[in-house]
């Protein structure tokens, strides 16, 4: 019998293996990717004190008016450009990125090169 792979497994695996090695702190908190079928979701956490500084996503009201008409990768990028102008409002610079056991590429880099245009450093 041929079983299905269970892909969220993996990525989960994945994701558990980068997060041993990735902690964001204070001074550089951690720009965490969520990607779903329809919408991306990303967060700044500092993980010493276990909150969320700044969230984004394209469920957003005020962000989802911008991405009517748009590619997945391209709301990606705005997303990623709207998270970055949170982040420096709240005073953010200096992040660690954690893709979240997912690729680098496609809509989790696109999601980064917004938020490094929007002004944060990795």
């Amino acid at each position: 019998m041929i079983t299905k792979i269970d892909k969220n497994k993996d990525r989960l695996k994945r994701h558990a293996r980068v997060r041993k090695k990735i902690s964001g702190t204070s001074e550089a908190p951690r720009l965490c990717v969520y990607r779903s079928l329809n919408h991306i979701y990303a967060q700044i956490i500092d993980d010493v004190l276990g909150h969320t500084l700044v969230a984004c996503s394209s469920v957003e009201k005020e962000v989802a008016k911008l991405l009517e008409g748009k590619t997945k990768t391209e709301q990606a990028k705005i997303v990623g450009q709207k998270l970055a102008e949170k982040a420096t409002a709240k005073g953010i610079s200096d992040v660690v990125f954690d893709r979240g056991g997912y690729l680098y590429t496609g809509r989790v880099a696109s999601l980064a090169d917004g938020a490094r245009e929007g002004g944060l450093k990795f």
